[in-house]
């Protein structure tokens, strides 16, 4: 936050309401199905699992996992090969 409060002259409390704004676009757009891309960076996606039979590790019951949606990231192009350099 610093560093963008810096850069563009404005107050910390600004910076963070900035961030978090963004965040919060992020989020409701993953809750309601949507695809977050961040062109050389990678994108944000929801993937829905279907309900499951598994078995706890603990006592080696059979548990029935829930159907489920979880956010999934996949890297971008630019992002994987600076990384990898």
């Amino acid at each position: 936050m610093d560093a963008l409060a810096k850069k563009h002259n404005l107050t910390e409390k600004q910076a963070t309401d900035i961030v978090n704004l963004m965040f919060d676009g992020f989020t409701n757009e993953l809750k309601n199905g949507g695809r977050i891309e961040i062109r050389g960076f990678g994108s944000f996606s929801v993937k829905e699992y279907d309900s499951y039979d598994g078995r706890n590790p603990k006592t080696g019951n059979k548990v029935v996992v829930k159907p489920k949606r979880l956010p999934v990231f996949k890297v971008g192009k630019e992002l994987k090969g600076m990384v990898d350099r």
